[in-house]
């Protein structure tokens, strides 16, 4: 065989292994994205392949690529409100950024839906109740169909859902790159004027009186009775405050997770959630969230009028008998909350 002849084979040989070399690197790099964007076919506990819920789109794809005009409407909301959050994030990075590591334990608030790929951070007195019920409507895999009929004791039982620090490492990162991963917010001040007439005023809350109001009251109250530091069941609004704000209080022991702020809750500038809900719209964002998921024509977030729900007009009341300086310390303590999720100081404060 003449020497060009060989010299040609060769070259061929040459191409088709650097071709077929590249063209492995292409599909991988292909496929890589693709499953960023595409749910990948899985087989569930039942043996019945399935590819995330009905159709073959994610909530992650119809929120970031919707394919109906509504939604694609209300995306632009909550691309603004993402951008609030890493805007903050960003600009506060020495105090939203404290630990660069998340443990195990600061997931326990996450609720996994695998059947629909979701992730929700619950945060207390932002309708959470409500929010747990849905959620155990979307992974009880027909077990329950109307969330309202699960009792509200029920609904807070930690067996009842599965949160994200049940999974191994691995798992974890899958989810939070998979899934779409939502919270709702409150104004900080109206829902810790919330978690106080809850856990405070209410008779039955024995237990917060006991563990809370009896530590809040030796703390802060001067005379006290026996009575009262035995039983802790009339915390005024102004110690609770005076509680909050004291060094002592987050050395001892964090924050109850009913006045905890959110950032420390869900960890937003550490996790990257597609979608911040809020209580101001909460039905509305509520049934978006569901509309992604594909079950909005037949599960709609519960509502019902609620007269003792807590409103601007009596978080105001509740902060008049607070000093100018109390108010300014309690404002840095939940600042971050209010600059992160674009809640404007309120009028009703005396900052120094």
């Amino acid at each position: 065989m003449k020497p060009a002849l060989l010299e040609v084979m060769r070259m061929n040989r040459i191409c088709r292994m650097v071709l077929a070399t590249c063209l492995g690197s292409f599909i991988l790099v292909i496929f890589y994205f693709q499953s960023m964007l595409h749910p990948v076919m899985r087989r569930n506990p039942f043996g019945v392949d399935i590819c995330c819920r009905k159709g073959s789109r994610s909530p992650l794809q119809e929120l970031y690529n919707p394919t109906q005009l509504e939604l694609s409407n209300t995306a632009v909301l909550h691309q603004m409100r993402r951008d609030q959050v890493t805007d903050t994030c960003r600009a506060n990075s020495a105090l939203s950024r404290k630990r660069r590591v998340l443990t195990p334990n600061d997931l326990k608030h996450l609720v996994v839906d695998e059947d629909h790929e979701l992730i929700y951070c619950y945060v207390p007195k932002v309708a959470c109740t409500n929010w747990k019920r849905l959620m155990m409507v979307l992974s009880g895999r027909g077990k329950y169909s109307d969330p309202m009929e699960i009792p509200a004791n029920e609904a807070h039982v930690a067996a009842n859902l599965k949160t994200l620090n049940q999974y191994s490492i691995p798992e974890i990162n899958h989810r939070l790159k998979s899934y779409l991963k939502f919270l709702f917010v409150r104004e900080p001040f109206e829902r810790l004027v919330s978690a106080y007439r809850n856990k405070f005023t209410q008779k039955y809350n024995t237990s917060f009186h006991k563990r809370y109001g009896t530590k809040i009251i030796r703390r802060q109250r001067k005379n006290a009775t026996q009575e009262a530091l035995r039983r802790g069941g009339d915390v005024r609004f102004e110690e609770f405050v005076a509680y909050l704000i004291d060094p002592h209080t987050q050395r001892e022991e964090p924050f109850n997770e009913h006045w905890q702020t959110v950032h420390s809750l869900c960890h937003p500038c550490h996790i990257h959630y597609d979608l911040v809900g809020k209580y101001e719209t909460l039905e509305e964002d509520s049934n978006y969230v569901l509309q992604l998921a594909g079950v909005g024509s037949y599960l709609k977030f519960p509502t019902y009028a609620k007269s003792t729900r807590t409103t601007d007009e009596m978080t105001t009341e509740f902060f008049q008998n607070i000093s100018s300086e109390h108010q300014t310390q309690l404002y840095e303590v939940y600042k971050l909350d209010f600059l992160m999720f674009n809640y404007s100081v309120p009028s009703y404060l005396k900052l120094e």
